[in-house]
């Protein structure tokens, strides 16, 4: 390690055997590494040495790493904080970008993502925003009762969630029927300075075209036929706070024009008034459809999508986050069984590996219906796979070709991971990693294993025995030139 190193990174971890293998992980020629269990000593020190990058689990003892995160940035509001945690909340998630840290990765993907990521900190630090003012603080209670996920595409939904969250600019919320796009506006409303005023959400489809102007700015006594009093709209209902308009492709192109003043101009007028009523309303707007391709046929104002799409956020059908399958089931039964007040209600292994398999065309919406049915028709407290309907006509549906697609899918993942190192032997990796792996969740029995990976028992040994394959290309050190080149940066 030089004397004058260039970068130097302080991580913060209750366990010490974790410490040891970041730090060596991230050793690299100008690179200092401070380690400590203790976040009043990795505060500390910061304050007595700045560092150009803090890496922090999130569970810390007496403490939580989003704790340790307000705090630095009360110290330095230009610190550059990475959490990682095998735990982490959706609340953790959302806070913690809210707040300003980097990224938040799953501890299960470090061995992967780790460098990547603090050399991508690192050379970005002159790109951050000098000014940036921290958002007002909210509470910060759970709300895993809304958003739920785990997969990676979830994550990212929560990042950008976090981030959002402290402007006022426009959201698009895109994804198929069922994903939860009302759920990601009220997180993006909870988590944002306007939490304390009202959020409000409108359906577009259930409203009739002729009844939607007024219920979304209001009405004058007399404007029509029906219209027997004043009513208040919903940006005058909502003013400093969120309205939510769903479905926002089947809005009539009359209350587009009439929504597009609103953005431009924060003014609007009543059905039947001349009064100009201003509002400070955020506008978040969701849909199912390709609004390009509504734009394109004259169904959509294109000078209104650009205005709504300021940021977008994809919501990806629960097809594409199966690993969200099983822990969503197991919240949706929990809170079944909750109400009910009788017995915790559980899966059979059977019965959440029929779920995983499951497409759901539905989405989210459907695995709770699903998970609603099966309770209100059940026999014990135990769910069965025969307990479970599924499909529209309460077909079960096991789809044999599910399991080999997603092991195909991580089997893409790796090679995509590996391909950046290419001077890894891959395969003798794959076959020592897998078989360990493998040993372990057999309860280290030989022959199960063995049988379930399709080698002889010698081969298995073999593999097990093998010593570490080209541990240097597999753990690769931190990139110099990027580490250098945000040092010069900063």
């Amino acid at each position: 390690m030089p004397d004058n190193p260039d970068t130097h990174l302080i991580i913060v971890d209750p366990d010490a055997d974790f410490l040891a293998w970041a730090a060596a992980h991230l050793k690299a020629p100008g690179v200092s590494i401070s380690t400590f269990e203790r976040a009043e000593d990795a505060l500390a020190s910061y304050v007595k040495k700045r560092a150009d990058l803090l890496l922090s689990e999130v569970r810390l003892n007496g403490t939580t790493g989003i704790e340790l995160l307000k705090r630095l940035r009360q110290t330095d509001p230009q610190s550059m904080v990475i959490l990682f945690s095998g735990t982490a909340t959706t609340s953790h998630v959302i806070e913690a970008m809210r707040l300003g840290a980097y990224d938040v990765l799953g501890k299960e993907r470090l061995p992967y993502e780790l460098r990547t990521v603090v050399e991508s900190a690192l050379t970005s630090i002159e790109a951050r925003n000098a000014t940036r003012a921290q958002s007002a603080e909210v509470p910060t209670e759970s709300i895993q009762e809304t958003i739920i996920g785990r997969s990676a595409p979830m994550q990212e939904v929560f990042k950008l969630i976090g981030r959002v969250s402290r402007s006022d600019a426009p959201v698009m919320i895109t994804g198929e029927s069922g994903c939860g796009k009302e759920l990601v506006a009220g997180a993006i409303h909870k988590f944002s300075p306007r939490a304390q005023k009202e959020f409000v959400a409108i359906n577009v489809t259930a409203i009739p075209d002729n009844l939607l102007e007024s219920e979304i700015f209001g009405h004058e006594k007399g404007s029509f036929t029906g219209a027997v009093n004043q009513r208040v709209g919903r940006f005058e209902q909502c003013d400093g706070g969120t309205l939510f308009l769903d479905e926002i492709g089947d809005m009539p192109l009359a209350v587009q024009s009439k929504l597009l003043r609103v953005l431009q101009e924060g003014q609007y007028s009543r059905v039947g008034s001349n009064q100009t009523l201003k509002t400070d309303v955020r506008v978040l707007a969701a849909t199912n459809k390709h609004l390009e391709d509504e734009v394109a046929k004259g169904n959509f104002r294109e000078d209104l999508f650009y205005r709504l799409n300021v940021v977008r956020i994809h919501i990806p059908p629960l097809r594409e986050r199966r690993e969200d399958v099983r822990l969503l089931a197991e919240f949706f039964l929990h809170r079944l069984s909750a109400r009910r007040r009788g017995p915790q209600m559980r899966f059979t292994d059977d019965a959440l590996d029929m779920l995983d398999a499951y497409d759901w065309p539905g989405n989210v919406r459907e695995l709770e219906n699903t998970i609603q049915r099966a309770c209100a028709l059940c026999n014990s407290d135990v769910l069965l796979p025969s307990d479970i309907p599924l499909g529209s006509k309460g077909a079960r549906h096991m789809d044999p070709s599910s399991t080999v697609t997603r092991m195909r899918d991580a089997l893409s993942m790796l090679v995509s991971v590996a391909e950046k190192s290419p001077d890894i032997e891959l395969l003798p990796w794959v076959e020592r990693e897998l078989s360990r792996l493998a040993f372990r969740h057999f309860s280290e029995d030989a022959d199960r294993t063995a049988k379930f990976l399709g080698v002889t028992g010698a081969a298995l040994q073999n593999h097990l025995s093998a010593p570490a394959v080209k541990k240097a290309a597999i753990e690769p050190t931190l990139s110099v030139p990027a580490v250098k080149k945000a040092k010069k940066a900063s």
